[in-house]
Formats: C-alpha cells, structure tokens, sequence
C-alpha cells in the first residue's frame, strides 16, 4: 500500500464525509483528494522528480495536509519541519534533506533563506495556484508509478546529539505501521480525533493516516488557545483524544473548571512518557467510559506496543502488547534474548522497522541490526524494559534514565511516577546523578521541598529517594511536550553556579 492509497480508498468509500478540519474550515474526503491532486500537478510544473525531498515548514492545516498526500502521490518525500526549530538546527537539516523545493510562510521564509540557496515558495502563492489547478476542467494526468519501497516521508527527530536525525519512512513501512495501529484501536467513521500536535512530529502526522484508515473527521488544533481547547472539543463533537502527559493534566484541569462542558470523549491515547496513576483517574473521571490507551513507540518504527483499550485497566504499568504482525525482544548486552520478568534492551522486529537514517550510515548500523537467524532488521531502541509471562511489555527507561545510586540499579520514570502520585504535583523530572550533583526531582507544585521528599520516602525504597528536591513555577517542555531533562539540568547547574 502507498500512503496516498489511503487518502484514494476513503474518497472511494465516503467522499462527501468531513476528512479535515481546522479553525479556518472544513474538508470533506472528495474536497482534500482533489487538492491533493492538484498539488501533485503543481509539483510536477515545478519540475520535482519522484526521489526529490520537498521540505515544507509550516503550521498544521488542512493545507498541509493536501501537501502531503500530493507530494506522495507525486512521488517525491515529503519532510515536514516545525516552525519552531530555531535557526541553529534549521541549517543542519535542511543541508541533510537536500531538497528540490521549500515551501514556507512569510513568518518561516526569512530563517529558511539565511540557511539554503533555493527560493522559498510563499505558501499563499503557492495555494492560489493550486486553487487554479484544481479548477481546470480535462482529464487528469496520469498518476505516477511509485513503487512501496521507495521514500515517502522524512521526520526528522532529535536524539543526544544537538543536529536532529532523519528517520526514513516508506511507504511500505509507513502503511503497515498505521495499518497495524488502526488493527488495534479501531478508529471508527463517526470518530472525530481531536489533534494538538503537528504533523512534523510523527504522533501528528500519522494521525492524519490513522483518521483516513478509520473514515474518520480530523481536527487539527495546534493553533488553538490553551483556554479554548475544551470549547473547541465540545463544538466538534471530539470522541478520540491523542495526549502527552501536559496536555492530559491541562484538559482534565478546565473539565474541573468547566464540568457542564464535556465532549463525548470515548477514547484517549498517550505517548512521550508514560501518564501518572493520578492523570489516568482524573481523565476517567472527566470523561465516564473513556479509554486510556497507553502505547510505547519510536519514530524508527513509528510504534512499538499498545494497550488494547478493552484492557485498559489491567496489568498497570505496562504498555501493552507488540503490534500485529511484529515482534519484540528483550536483549541482554551480548544480544542474548533474555527471559520473561528479566530486564534487558527492547529490540522490535517486523514490517513496522524503517531502514534507517537518512545520510547517516554509522548511525544507522548502530541502531538497524539483522536479526542472526532471519536477515530480518530490527530496532534497538536503547530502551529498557521486561516482558511478561503473557507477553505484555513493561517500560523501565531509556539507558541515560537508568543508573546505580547506592547499589541499587533504579530509573528515573519510577521516580518520577511516585512524585506524580503525590497530591498536589502537577509535574516531575527526575535527573540522575552526576559527576558532581547527586539524585534529584523537581516538581511543579505547591508544596515545599520537604514535604514532596517526606512523600516520596512513603512511596519510594530509601535508596531511590533524591536528596534534593526543586520546586518549579514550570518545568521546560520540547514543543512537543516532552520532558526537555538536559535543559532543566542546564538551568539548575546554571543557577548552582
């Protein structure tokens, strides 16, 4: 299957349903695959070959969306950038994409001029001409034969180095890893999926797959105000919610505010880090019946396990089963496959591994492995974690997250889920010890230092109890909402100093 497929099978099958939305208007499926294939006219009278990487820095909209799916069609791989990245990181990648073509807005085309020598189409330019495309009457041109193993998207992710990677998706592995999701949470065609994230981040973007899969609505709300998110859920009639632990507390936060105003949410789903005990219940408690997906993934193979829903109050802790038709491995540091209950590197093997990262050979060898007996490639996530006797996965950390502190192997995702479970903390990082600083949290709360470390000896063995404890108005997030450890550690050495 080839990712515009996708788009092609859902104007098949229910062309007049809303596919897209954002707070400009709305789409039906006919609507989006007729501008998507009006951008891929456009494209071919820009001269871009299949192969050619198309580097497109823009909010998420449903233009973008268009982008997408027409630059698949096309051919050519689709790169999308934040708009946030900074210049410093802006250079890097867009010398390592290499592209035949840019496309910004006025905001985003002064930065990508000072980093690339090509002219950076303006968006609004652009989009009139597509608009003029797709009201020219004549037969379409022919479609471009694009093969499954070839390029369809490039995400580049960051990673412990300070110039992000590229992870290469596709089409093949693309499709059978949103394919294999849907298998598991069965979006329907009455869903409306409630989008924070942009489509530069894979979580966004394979939502744009997951709701074309499923016949379902998308609305894309990353430009949305923080205040009018449940407002805007509630007007959409939004049942599916994907999260990031800040944005469960902050919309289980203005239900408590607001509790005459619920959408009728059935399911929601998390990634970047595991939600606390105490977000889940209040989730549960802000919608009756709603689902609390947990799931575990890397952009290298887009996801790893998933909760099935139906079970999403049993076995606590763990992140579910591997997808359909993939496997996972629990590897020692000889690469010895290491029983249930035993902790070790999880490995993923399946249909679901991308090929690597783009233009990076060493790193790609060091990540992508073959599997000793099959040739089959796998991922070394660099991740820890157990199996248990049934299968399911239980996530332990990442390998600069786990350490000895007193003897005792510990991890900071254990310690930062005990602080989350004390009332009264709205967030946590735990950061391991250093050279020269030993075990510490910090929190956003309302409580004093002391009383989060008295807590936490309640919840903790002595030896995982940090020594210090900072209280926090807010702790640093990446834009998409994950932990940013290394600058929290950055600032506190900063302020030691």
């Amino acid at each position: 299957m080839l990712v515009h497929d996708i788009l092609d099978g859902a104007v098949a099958e229910c062309p007049d349903a809303r596919a897209v939305q954002d707070r400009s208007g709305a789409w039906s499926y006919a609507r989006l695959g007729e501008y998507s294939q009006a951008f891929t006219r456009w494209l071919r009278r820009q001269g871009v070959e299949a192969g050619d990487r198309v580097v497109v820095r823009l909010p998420t909209t449903r233009e973008l969306v268009a982008l997408f799916y027409g630059t698949s069609r096309h051919g050519a791989v689709f790169v999308p950038l934040n708009p946030e990245m900074k210049t410093f990181q802006l250079g890097s990648v867009v010398e390592s994409a290499d592209p035949a073509l840019v496309i910004s807005d006025a905001a985003g085309a002064v930065a990508l001029s000072e980093v690339t020598s090509l002219p950076v189409h303006d968006i609004g330019t652009v989009w009139a001409e597509v608009e003029a495309l797709r009201a020219e009457d004549g037969p379409g041109e022919p479609a471009a034969q694009v093969a499954e193993d070839a390029l369809a998207v490039l995400i580049y992710t960051s990673g412990s180095t300070s110039a992000p990677k590229a992870v290469m998706g596709p089409h093949a592995q693309v499709t059978f890893a949103a394919s294999a999701i849907q298998a598991v949470l069965g979006y329907r065609h009455d869903d409306v999926v409630f989008c924070r994230f942009p489509m530069s981040w894979d979580y966004g973007l394979y939502k744009v797959l997951l709701s074309g899969l499923g016949r379902s609505e998308l609305v894309l709300a990353g430009e949305e105000s923080d205040l009018m998110l449940l407002r805007r859920m509630c007007e959409t009639g939004t049942t599916v919610v994907p999260v990031v632990p800040s944005l469960a507390s902050m919309i289980t936060t203005l239900v408590r505010r607001d509790p005459g105003s619920v959408p009728p949410v059935r399911m929601v789903t998390n990634t970047g880090a595991a939600l606390p005990r105490a977000t889940i219940e209040a989730l549960r408690a802000a919608f009756p019946g709603v689902r609390v997906v947990r799931q575990f993934g890397q952009t290298e193979c887009k996801r790893v396990s998933i909760v099935p829903p139906e079970e999403d109050r049993d076995k606590p802790g763990s992140v579910g089963l591997p997808l359909p038709g993939t496997e996972v491995l629990i590897l020692d540091a000889e690469g010895n496959r290491l029983p249930a209950g035993e902790t070790g590197e999880i490995v993923a093997v399946g249909p679901h591994v991308m090929p690597g990262y783009w233009r990076a050979p060493e790193l790609t060898a060091r990540t992508f492995r073959r599997e000793p007996e099959t040739g089959a490639l796998r991922l070394h996530t660099g991740d820890y974690g157990r199996l248990d006797d049934e299968g399911y996965l239980y996530f332990e950390g990442r390998r600069d997250d786990i350490f000895k502190r007193k003897g005792v192997r510990m991890s900071t995702v254990e310690i930062e889920a005990a602080a989350m479970d004390i009332p009264g903390v709205r967030a946590a990082t735990a950061l391991p010890p250093s050279d020269d600083t030993d075990l510490s949290v910090c929190v956003e709360s309302d409580l004093t230092p002391q009383q989060v470390l008295r807590e936490l000896s309640r919840r903790l063995e002595p030896q995982k109890v940090p020594s210090v404890c900072h209280v926090v108005d807010e702790l640093p997030l990446t834009v998409h909402g994950k932990q940013e450890r290394r600058e929290l550690a950055r600032t506190l050495a900063g302020a030691r100093r």
